[in-house]
């Protein structure tokens, strides 16, 4: 299985971009898959996850309200659609999936399948 994540992009502040994350399998089966970035100097850190079954989905308190993550089965995806960016938003945005319970699913290291990332920067 692996994970492709695409999307990135040069945009202004308050803009907005999409990111895909496309799953190479049908018989993908993990229980959620999540996007997280890393910013230049800092640790890799949560931005969102969905359910693949259901599509609940959950955020961290610095994208609510600005970021949306969605899944497409039809096309083995998952897309995050990011609004109103800033600045401090700039990093290299990972997918990556998870068969960790629910508890777990902010938590970097129940992810075992990882994208290689996409460059997003938001200039002021």
């Amino acid at each position: 299985v692996q994970l492709q994540a695409s999307g990135g992009g040069l945009v202004q502040a308050g803009g907005s971009l999409r990111l895909s994350c496309v799953i190479s399998t049908r018989t993908f089966s993990s229980r959620a898959v999540g996007w997280f970035r890393q910013a230049p100097g800092k640790e890799r850190e949560f931005v969102a996850t969905i359910r693949m079954s259901g599509g609940n989905s959950y955020y961290a308190d610095s994208v609510k309200g600005r970021f949306t993550i969605s899944k497409d089965a039809a096309k083995n995806a998952v897309y995050l659609q990011m609004n109103n960016l800033r600045p401090d938003d700039t990093a290299v945005y990972y997918c990556a999936s998870t068969n960790g319970p629910l508890s777990t699913w902010r938590d970097i290291n129940q992810y075992n399948i990882w994208g290689q990332g996409t460059l997003v920067t938001v200039s002021s």
